[in-house]
């Protein structure tokens, strides 16, 4: 059964840090690129980071500098380390491969607010 379990999200004030984690199943993680997308409230899915197979990584401009994404072979899991946190990242965050999505998993909700 194909799944993704994203995990890591919570409350935080700017400036602040968060840590998110995905666990994929189902498919055979170590052969696909993966990425990071949030979605906002009354805005529409946004693609914020990706990783290829090589580890080879892209970020959108809101986030380069701030946000780092990461994988694990051995545990078929990505990550993304956010810092420096604003207002605007708030949203829901999700994982999926790249650039053919499977179905979304539930996300991870992210709030920044003091």
């Amino acid at each position: 059964q194909v799944q993704l379990v994203e995990s890591g999200g919570g409350l935080v004030q700017p400036g602040g840090s968060l840590r998110l984690s995905c666990a994929a199943s189902g498919f055979q993680f170590g052969v696909n690129a993966m990425a990071w997308y949030r979605q906002a409230p009354g805005k529409g899915r946004e693609l914020v980071a990706r990783i290829s197979l090589g580890g080879v990584t892209t970020y959108s401009d809101s986030v380069k500098g701030r946000f780092t994404i990461s994988r694990n072979n051995d545990k078929d899991t990505v990550y993304l380390q956010m810092k420096g946190l604003k207002h605007e990242d708030t949203a829901v965050y999700y994982c999926n491969r790249f650039p053919i999505w499977i179905p979304w998993g539930q996300g991870t909700q992210v709030t920044v607010s003091t």
